[in-house]
């Protein structure tokens, strides 16, 4: 029996090692990546307390690499979506049931082991498989990650002390309970730390939960699978499995047990998952919670008195850091007119220093894009930005080559047309396109960034004048969930920026925050009245 009242404190965020020369933690990392690199290994689906192994197999390569091969991962089928469901609700009320403390323990061992023990694993896996540097693996996959893990903890702790007054002769309080069924967790290439963070949170509330990975993420997302059996997660809580898309939506949104998605990808695919559940709803025991961040068209826009150094630093990191592969990162900006040609000047020779290639070379600042699909979509677009009646030109970049990677440069479009199809499609990759405004102009860009994309996930305004930073957060308001001043449109960190987007960037249910967390409970008021009345009438029926 429980007599305590177990709360856990604000975390603090985990430290970002820099991977200085000369560093241990350099050299545990170039260690990992030569002890994972000279593996092969044999991934299977996670079932209950199976690791599953169907023979029919995935290559897993780095995309830096794609000759070299790390391993393979076995895919499964529509029975396996069904063993995966049946395997999570027989361990739901067990899960349920288990005390808070206990349940927040098994994740709090897990960021420590992920700081410690598995720190170059995690990293390395992540750097092998979806092709980061070491800085953009320690940020995503060590940090952000053990961050999720500490800091859901500690929100949850507050959200179970949330009570409710009670007035004389009774007592109110709220209990929160996880979700009547499962939920489906559907997580992107892109972050090892979203691929860890969608399942755990709505285990973490109670929840069990049948994750998918992308395919491109499975080499990292096995690592973490091992980190949270090795910190006690029971068996069937989340089921890790490796099914196309189609199948086990087909399955999943037909149970009646689903009780919740919790979504990152991209906008077409969400909409589409949407329309099912809509039309299942007759089906399910309770209304699903529908969780989603999706696509984003993230701009930058310099005011005439902004620094120029500043916004060109923010162009490069912003728009090129991970290759571009960030729903946050810069895709769009507006440079006016007045520091037009120093901005170009000084992008054009800080992007010509990127050095580009494999991630076990640090001083290489870009790697490859994730795959070939991905590969060939962003070559048809500077393909068609090099015609010469395109609208547009490149001021730096444009090269592609797919013979040892999947190697694109950071390349710079500058478009004379504000609605040129790259200042409004979303590539995701490491091409971002400027258009250059009259520096007299800047309310009617303003109006122009927010009318010309669907998303609106993030943004980032620069500029010395404050009463142009007082107008553009004033008139971005709704163009931007995460909004920045005077600083690049990336990098938010939990428990400081909770990140998520409105309009077609999802439902802005802002990860890393207790928004989040409210989304896979369930509440349940209970009043007690201890002495109860005995007769229905009340007092203004009695008449004088």
């Amino acid at each position: 029996m429980q007599y305590g009242d177990f709360y856990y404190p604000l975390p603090f965020n985990e430290p970002v090692l820099q991977y200085g020369k000369g560093s241990k933690e350099k050299l545990a990392l170039k260690a990992a990546l030569k002890e994972l690199k000279k593996q092969k290994v044999d991934v299977p689906m996670y079932i209950g307390g199976e690791e599953v192994r169907t023979g029919k197999t995935l290559d897993i390569r780095p995309p830096h690499e794609h000759k070299h091969l790390l391993g393979k991962f076995h895919t499964g089928d529509a029975s396996h979506v069904k063993k995966a469901i049946a395997a999570a609700l027989k361990a739901r009320e067990q899960w349920a049931n288990m005390s808070w403390e206990n349940r927040a323990n098994i994740f709090l061992k897990a960021a420590d082991l992920l700081a410690t023990k598995y720190r170059p694993y995690i990293n390395g896996t992540t750097m092998l498989g979806q092709s980061k540097n070491a800085y953009q693996a320690e940020i995503d996959s060590a940090c952000e990650l053990i961050d999720f893990l500490r800091f859901n903890v500690h929100f949850l702790s507050e959200i179970y002390r949330q009570q409710p007054i009670s007035g004389p002769g009774m007592y109110n309080r709220v209990e929160y309970r996880p979700l009547e069924g499962f939920v489906f967790a559907l997580t992107p290439f892109n972050f090892t730390a979203i691929g860890g963070n969608l399942p755990t949170s709505a285990a973490m509330c109670g929840n069990v939960v049948v994750w998918k990975c992308a395919n491109t993420q499975v080499y990292s997302a096995q690592m973490f699978m091992k980190v949270l059996k090795e910190a006690g997660l029971p068996d069937g809580v989340i089921n890790l499995v490796y099914i196309d898309g189609p199948t086990i939506g087909d399955v999943i949104f037909k149970h009646p047990d689903f009780a919740g998605l919790h979504f990152t990808g991209s906008t077409g695919v969400f909409n589409k998952m949407w329309e099912t559940i809509g039309k299942n709803i007759p089906t399910y025991k309770t209304y699903p919670r529908i969780v989603g961040e999706t696509g984003g068209k993230d701009f930058v826009i310099a005011h005439r008195s902004a620094n120029v150094d500043e916004v060109v630093t923010a162009l490069a990191r912003g728009a090129f850091e991970y290759q571009g592969q960030k729903c946050s990162a810069a895709s769009r900006a507006y440079i006016p007119s007045n520091m037009a040609a120093e901005v170009k000047q000084k992008l054009v020779a800080m992007i010509k220093t990127m050095k580009m290639g494999t991630v076990e070379n640090f001083t290489n600042f870009i790697n490859a894009v994730i795959d070939e699909k991905s590969f060939d979509k962003l070559e048809s677009y500077i393909k068609a930005a090099k015609k010469k009646d395109s609208g547009a030109k490149i001021w730096v970049g444009g090269k592609c080559d797919k013979s040892q990677g999947y190697f694109i440069e950071p390349t710079v479009i500058e478009a004379t047309d504000p609605y040129y199809v790259t200042m409004c499609e979303e590539l995701f990759g490491p091409v971002l396109t400027i258009f250059v405004y009259d520096e007299n102009k800047y309310e009617e860009t303003l109006k122009l960034v927010d009318s010309t994309s669907s998303y609106a996930l993030t943004g980032a305004v620069l500029a010395q004048d404050r009463y142009a930073v007082e107008v553009a957060v004033n008139r971005l308001r709704n163009s931007a969930g995460n909004f920045y001043i005077n600083d690049k449109p990336t990098g938010a960190v939990v428990g400081q920026q909770p990140f998520g987007g409105a309009r077609a960037s999802g439902t802005n249910d802002k990860a890393g925050s207790q928004l989040n967390l409210y989304r896979w409970l369930s509440a349940r008021t209970i009043k007690e009245t201890f002495v109860p009345p005995v007769d229905y009438r009340y007092t203004f029926m009695e008449e004088a």
